[in-house]
């Protein structure tokens, strides 16, 4: 992988320690693999999501704090330090990468993952300057636009985004989570899924793509990725589908000779990359009495125990690429979390199956809402690098967008 070059980083540091030694006692530097390994493992033990809550979720990267960012060619971490101690007490993780949008343009943008603030540290400013350093450095590196996504829920986020980065809502999405073992296996006799080759992927997946809102460019490198399983289709057995064992070269055969109804779905697999664990947060050790609150509320959700959750990490499959055409969508769909859940059961530690979708999406309002699914509502944020833009492309992204392409590497 390609990383950003030595003297770069070497300047980047040099000018940030310099201003950091005279208003603060906090080094923002790149990340260094020999020796902050194992205090960045602590900094974000520490920092788990939720920890004012009951119940936290931990991101277990299983060793290596590098492994949601290797995929991209261009990335950095930077971390904070404390210039006495030497402890770690922020991180961040930023990426640049070509995406298109509908109107056919093409931009180089920034995305911002893994921002992680120790509890002590917090509010001083320490996430701010995490945030404007990974900025700047993807300004060095070309990018015209940064992106970022929050939960709905988490204000302090959103309020560091909004009304001190600068940031502006560019769309809604909700994540859907589904574990393995809620879902019945049994798929309709009437609907096929089959597993497409490689190749008439990509070809299929670059004309679905045009009809996004925001979409990467590398598509084909997304495919050929370890962590992607495969892209299957589903549809009804009685309608019919175009050999897709054969090499089709005509996108206009694609469009003519699809079945009436089908879904197209790729999955990929985060137990190799990271994985998830639900823990006690400190609040829920003098709140005792709430637990059956958490016990009601998150561990149905996930089908575990409250003991279980403790001690075991697990993985999840994620749904990407999901596209559909027709009028009878709701039941290929729930085939194809089925599908997924069967694949999943093969894989040690997977429990969950997870996607993401727009509220722009047509498909989001064919996902069956049952009583298994969890649905977690999703904001993302993009901020203006650049003043070389194109006034057009700029007026797209800074209005609310819907219809986009989740790419797996971000989540």
């Amino acid at each position: 992988m390609i990383s950003t070059p030595t003297a770069s980083l070497a300047s980047f540091s040099q000018r940030e320690g310099m201003v950091d030694r005279t208003r603060s006692n906090v080094l923002i530097r790149e990340y260094n693999e020999d020796k902050d390994v194992k205090m960045v493992r602590k900094l974000e033990r520490n920092c788990e999501i939720g920890t004012e809550k009951l119940v936290s979720t931990f991101t277990n990267m299983m060793g290596d704090p590098l492994s949601r960012i290797r995929l991209f060619p261009l990335h950095v971490m930077l971390v904070a330090e404390l210039l006495e101690s030497r402890e770690l007490v922020g991180v961040v993780r930023g990426v640049i990468k070509n995406v298109g949008t509908l109107s056919g343009s093409l931009l180089k943008m920034g995305y911002i993952l893994g921002l992680r603030v120790t509890p002590t540290y917090r509010r001083k400013g320490v996430a701010l300057r995490l945030v404007t350093a990974v900025e700047e450095w993807m300004v060095r590196n070309g990018a015209e636009y940064a992106f970022l996504a929050t939960e709905k829920d988490n204000d302090a986020s959103k309020n560091l985004f909004t009304l001190k980065g600068n940031y502006v809502n560019l769309g809604s999405l909700v994540i859907f989570v589904q574990p393995t073992s809620a879902l019945t296996k049994h798929i309709s006799r009437d609907i096929k899924i089959e597993k497409v080759d490689i190749d008439l992927a990509i070809s299929l997946y670059r004309r679905i793509l045009r009809t996004k809102d925001l979409y990467p460019l590398d598509m084909d490198v997304i495919l050929k990725e370890k962590l992607s399983v495969g892209t299957w289709v589903s549809y009804y057995k009685k309608e019919g589908w175009l050999n897709l064992r054969s090499k089709v070269n005509n996108e206009e055969l694609l469009s003519n000779e699809t079945s009436s109804s089908w879904v197209i779905f790729s999955i990929w697999n985060t137990c190799e990359a990271y994985k998830l664990q639900v823990t006690k947060s400190q609040l829920l050790r003098f709140l005792l009495t709430t637990l059956n609150h958490a016990r009601e509320k998150v561990f149905p959700c996930l089908k575990m125990s409250v003991s279980d959750s403790l001690c075991r990490s697990f993985g999840f499959l994620f749904l990407y690429g999901i596209h559909g055409q027709g009028e009878n969508l709701g039941e290929l769909l729930e085939s194809m979390w089925k599908f997924t859940s069967r694949v999943g059961e093969g894989m040690r530690d997977c429990r969950v199956v997870i996607t993401e979708l727009g509220f722009g999406d047509p498909l989001a309002d064919h996902v069956h809402q049952t009583d298994s699914i969890s649905c977690i509502d999703d904001l993302w944020y993009i901020k203006r690098l650049s003043s070389h833009v194109d006034e057009k492309v700029d007026e797209m992204l800074m209005r609310q967008v819907g219809n986009v392409f989740v790419d797996p590497r971000d989540f």
